[in-house]
C-alpha cells in the first residue's frame, strides 16, 4: 500500500489507484481517510488522499491563489487518474465539493459511495446513485470489505 497526499506527485503505476473523496471539513469531519488506509494497509493499492498535511484555512479560495489552485488541480488530476473513487459523506458536514464531485463523476463507473443516515442531502445522493447505478455501502467497514474483495 502506498498513500499519496496532496499535493505530491501522483505515480504512474499499474497498481490500482483509489481516490479518497468525501468529507474533509477540518475539525468537523472524522479522518475517515486514515481509517480506510489503515484497514487496507496490506493491499497492493495506491491511495490518493486529498487531506493535505499542511493546509491553511486562511488561504483564499480563488483561482489566483497559488496554493488553493494547486490543491484543486491536484484533486481533479487524482480523480481522473484513479481507478476507483471512494466517497464518504460525513453526517456532521455539508461537503459541497464532494457533492460537486459526485455529479462530475456520476457516469464514470468509478464511484463507491457511503452516505449514512443524517447527511443533510442523503436523499439527493441516494437518487443520483440509483439513477447512475453507483454502488452504495451502509458503512466504511462494508465498503472496505468490498474493496478487499477487489484485490484478492
Amino acid at each position: 500500500m502506498i498513500e499519496i497526499k496532496a499535493p505530491n506527485i501522483i505515480p504512474d503505476t499499474k497498481d490500482k489507484k483509489i481516490f479518497l473523496a468525501g468529507s474533509i471539513e477540518m475539525n468537523t469531519a472524522e479522518d475517515w481517510q486514515h481509517r480506510v488506509v489503515s484497514l487496507l494497509e496490506k493491499e497492493q493499492v495506491v491511495f490518493l488522499n486529498p487531506r493535505r498535511e499542511h493546509w491553511e484555512s486562511s488561504w483564499e479560495q480563488k483561482i489566483d491563489n497559488k496554493n488553493f489552485k494547486e490543491q484543486v488541480d491536484w484533486e481533479l488530476d487524482a480523480l481522473d487518474a484513479s481507478d476507483y473513487i471512494v466517497m464518504y459523506f460525513d453526517p456532521n458536514t455539508k461537503s459541497p465539493i464532494s457533492l460537486l464531485e459526485l455529479g462530475l463523476y456520476a457516469t464514470s463507473g468509478k464511484l463507491l459511495v457511503v452516505c449514512p443516515e443524517g447527511f443533510w442531502r442523503k436523499g439527493n445522493v441516494d437518487i443520483v446513485c440509483e439513477r447512475y447505478k453507483i454502488s452504495q455501502f451502509s458503512s466504511i467497514n462494508e465498503l472496505v470489505e468490498h474493496l478487499s474483495g477487489l484485490f484478492s
